[in-house]
């Protein structure tokens, strides 16, 4: 046998899957679990969580950035929106979403209004305004000349070969009676706009499949054959509503619904009620629909360098500046497509739009390349796929380079990365009882956690070393199975591990509890630097198994800068 020294001072890759572990030159784990890497590679035992309030359900948590420059916590629940600032409760108001469409709602926020979508539902918009928040319906806005809406319209590919045959009706001057040469109402249709005859009708009552009563503006002059030139308005009951939303050049933008999941739809500029195309001047609206070989679905609309469209086929992006009805530069780039089991928002990285790709095991950087001219989709998590299953929630800390993935099985996924330093390392936070939901207000996350069937708003706080209400949690690493010049150990014989740690008041070496010198157990004391050994003579271990595990049970200070093995092995 062979005498060995190897030293790991690096932990940059976080975990890697077992197909890795014969790979070469790989800062890697094979477990790590509630502990981050550091900006200089090495580890140290994750922040506490802190709880803030008992809830009543499960929920969904969403930050408000205020122009008074305060920001606040939205927690949205069945029934309820409460609002935290501070992490004190601020206000409750009224939710109409159930936590089934809560799981879906898209929102985008400019100022003081953040506006929410829902494919089955009208927009709302949360206001702030005088020092309180007000949940409002969003409405299209109105020309004063005919009280017409400026909402879009178009023809819906079912409705092509439909003509409607227009017939005065007793009700009065202003009302008709459409029959079309096929059926085509629901009783969803009532209170839908319609385009026809150069004016805008809204359907006030649902007759029959063919026949519906319309109402309109001022009076009309009966056509003499049936119209085959008609719309019907974008959205409604019956279309369903817009699934996603941004803020663009200062144009606000719908995409995808149920009758149209491929269309975008763009405000007029700094009009962001007015979605009339008008005679297609620079500033009027803009509707354009994504042709490929493949029917795209809308997932979510990102507002960046340029207009990022992410379908479940692939990644678009119409790069025009300015964003003019005459001047749409839109392509596809990438082919990965994103999920769409629920709404996971892409989440802003260092300048790049990650989410979460197609099949829920990927997460996606989204970045153009070199020349500014193309997107890539980069896999943030090559090494390290396992650990990304059934996602329900997203979000990143800027201010601790964290980004935070919870799975639906209690588990959070947490992303260390730093580019610059050459971190990107993933690992796990478990807690007792399960991560329900992730969110990052004024660099600090909170979590939604259900322990025994209480649900808790908690968040993450350095000075804080145990979980929600005094629970402990352990913290663990475990190193890769040994490679030595390139080649697997066949058999291997450990005489010691030394770990080097600063500031550590708690930890054992494979299963070892170290005795650290000098160290008083008072929570403002400061813990032990150095180096601490366990030494394994005779000990024959597995070559599969992980060369080394580091963990702590306890509620103490635990960073480690470097492992170090001695032993013997053959090959």
């Amino acid at each position: 046998m062979t005498d060995f020294i190897k030293t790991q001072n690096s932990f940059a890759n976080g975990v890697v899957s077992p197909q890795f572990y014969t790979s070469d030159n790989i800062h890697g784990l094979s477990r790590l679990e509630n502990m981050d890497v550091m900006s200089g590679g090495g580890l140290t035992r994750r922040a506490g969580l802190k709880t803030i309030d008992t809830l009543r359900t499960v929920g969904r948590l969403i930050p408000f950035s205020a122009s008074d420059k305060c920001e606040y916590m939205v927690v949205l629940q069945d029934g309820h929106i409460y609002i935290y600032r501070n992490g004190i409760r601020f206000q409750d108001l009224f939710s109409p979403w159930t936590i089934a469409e809560i799981n879906n709602l898209q929102y985008a926020q400019r100022f003081d209004t953040m506006i929410f979508v829902h494919p089955d539902s009208r927009p709302r918009i949360l206001r702030y305004k005088n020092n309180r928040f007000y949940l409002e319906t969003f409405g299209f806005s109105r020309n004063p000349a005919d009280f017409s809406v400026n909402m879009p319209f178009v023809r819906f590919d079912d409705s092509v070969d439909v003509t409607i045959s227009v017939a005065a009706h007793s009700t009065g001057n202003n009302y008709a009676m459409f029959t079309t040469n096929t059926d085509f109402w629901t009783p969803d249709c009532v209170a839908d706009y319609l385009q026809l005859l150069g004016r805008q009708w809204v359907i006030t009552e649902y007759v029959s499949p063919t026949q519906v009563i319309a109402n309109t503006n001022g009076t009309y002059s009966l056509p003499t054959e049936s119209v085959s030139d008609w719309q019907e308005g974008a959205f409604g009951t019956r279309r369903g509503w817009p699934c996603c939303i941004t803020f663009h050049q200062d144009r606000l933008v719908f995409a995808g619904s149920r009758g149209w999941p491929c269309g975008v739809w763009m405000s007029q500029v700094g009009r962001h009620t007015n979605f009339s195309a008008g005679t297609g001047l620079d500033d009027e609206a803009i509707f354009v629909s994504l042709q490929s070989h493949a029917r795209q679905h809308i997932c979510t609309v990102v507002s960046s360098d340029n207009l990022q469209i992410l379908t479940n086929d692939g990644e678009w992006a119409i790069s025009s500046r300015p964003l003019t009805p005459s001047s749409l530069d839109i392509r596809q780039h990438t082919s990965v497509g994103s999920y769409t089991n629920r709404y996971l928002p892409p989440q802003r990285v260092e300048g790049s739009t990650v989410f979460v790709s197609r099949s829920g095991t990927d997460i996606r950087e989204l970045c153009l390349d070199d020349f500014g001219e193309r997107y890539n989709a980069t896999d943030l998590c090559p090494m390290a796929k396992h650990l990304l299953s059934s996602p329900i929630d997203i979000a990143y800390n800027a201010a601790t380079r964290q980004l935070f993935v919870v799975r639906s099985d209690g588990v959070m996924a947490v992303l260390n990365q730093n580019a610059a330093l050459g971190i990107s390392a993933w690992g796990t936070y478990t807690t007792y009882g399960e991560f329900l939901s992730v969110g990052v207000c004024d660099g600090i996350t909170y979590v939604l956690v259900r322990r025994q069937g209480t649900i808790y708003l908690e968040c993450f706080d350095i000075n804080v070393m145990h979980d929600g209400p005094g629970h402990d949690f352990t913290c663990i690493a475990c190193g890769l199975p040994l490679r030595i010049g390139h080649h697997n150990a066949r058999k291997i014989r450990i005489r010691k591990i030394t770990a080097r740690i600063t500031d550590t008041k708690s930890l054992s070496i494979n299963m070892q509890r170290l005795v650290l010198p000098n160290v008083v157990q008072s929570d403002d004391s400061p813990g032990y630097s150095g180096d601490v050994s366990v030494n394994l003579l005779g000990t024959t271990t597995d070559v599969i198994s992980p060369l080394w595990t580091l963990h702590s049970a306890e509620c103490k200070p635990v960073t480690v800068l470097s492992v170090t093995v001695h032993g013997r092995y053959d090959v």
